[in-house]
């Protein structure tokens, strides 16, 4: 068993077709078939289900393919942890990033990581918070972004920063002229959500539940923008985290914010990494850059007064 005949077997797991495993792993199918099989007479058992049009793990091989992402991502971090003996800051990080927070807090943080580690390579992944967290227990992912509460023992958490939230109304609705509300302002409101599997929904529900506010359950949206969308014509309100709301995002007149008073909602955002790795001091050094958010940048508009949204040319939430 070597690491190579390890990969392709992890390819074959994710593709779950031999020509497709075999063109992301840059060899012929039958190179690949033979050594996934090759692999199999080696552990004894029968790692894949072959159909004429089908491939499926068996039971032993799904464990085989999570075990196998383990041990290839240990190799790596050892030679990346080599690498970095000689240069810390230098070499490639796999960051994880949810969709409600990513095109929305990247802008502003990018240019700081890339002045203060001009060697470093940073790969972004957009996903899910379910999707990251299982890539960052496979080692598929060196950090993420994440809202907490994480509660995974073998993670490491840095908290970053804390985001409120505003309310998005039409502008002719009836809180679109207050200077900041309470939450029982909103008691009542039907608020338009993401869909299941969003971390914001769940932090949205939260805020329903603390309100006296409900979900306007026969609308749910799949991004930020069609959530924007929907308050501009006058479909309803929402809830939206105030990284969203500001520039370089164009303006709509025919929405307004309204802020909250002291405490507003808020989510708590923090960066996360296996307690294991490898890249740990890097990852407290990275860390600290994400925090220095330009000032005013989390204020949610004038002192919490009602503004104008800004959203974005393009979906991405």
């Amino acid at each position: 068993m070597n690491l190579r005949d390890l990969k392709y077997f992890i390819a074959l797991a994710e593709h779950l077709h031999f020509g497709r495993a075999a063109a992301a792993s840059f060899v012929s199918q039958p190179t690949l078939s033979t050594q996934v099989r090759k692999l199999e007479e080696e552990l004894g058992v029968v790692l894949v289900e072959r159909a004429p049009r089908k491939v499926m793990l068996t039971p032993a091989g799904r464990d085989v393919a999570a075990r196998a992402r383990r041990i290839v991502a240990d190799v790596e971090q050892m030679r990346e942890s080599a690498r970095r003996s000689r240069d810390p800051e230098a070499g490639t990080v796999r960051l994880g990033v949810f969709p409600t927070l990513g095109p929305y807090l990247l802008p502003h943080v990018v240019p700081g990581i890339r002045a203060r580690f001009p060697q470093l390579e940073l790969l972004l992944v957009e996903e899910k918070s379910d999707v990251l967290l299982s890539r960052l227990q496979e080692g598929r992912l060196d950090a993420a972004l994440l809202a907490l509460p994480v509660n995974e023992e073998q993670l490491h958490l840095e908290f970053l920063f804390e985001e409120p939230f505003v309310l998005a109304v039409p502008d002719t609705h009836r809180l679109a002229g207050r200077d900041a509300l309470s939450m029982k302002d909103i008691a009542g409101e039907r608020l338009l959500l993401l869909a299941d599997g969003h971390c914001l929904r769940d932090q949205a529900l939260d805020v329903c539940h603390l309100s006296g506010a409900s979900e306007k359950d026969e609308f749910q949206a799949t991004s930020l923008e069609t959530l924007r969308q929907m308050v501009a014509a006058g479909v309803g309100v929402t809830l939206l985290p105030t990284l969203a709301v500001k520039p370089p995002v164009a303006r709509s007149d025919s929405i307004q914010l309204v802020g909250f008073r002291d405490p507003p909602p808020s989510r708590r955002v923090a960066m996360v990494w296996r307690k294991s790795s490898a890249m740990h001091e890097f990852l407290l050094a990275l860390a600290q850059v994400l925090r220095e958010l330009p000032p005013g940048l989390l204020a949610p508009g004038n002192g919490g007064a009602r503004a104008p949204l800004h959203a974005p040319g393009t979906s991405g939430a």
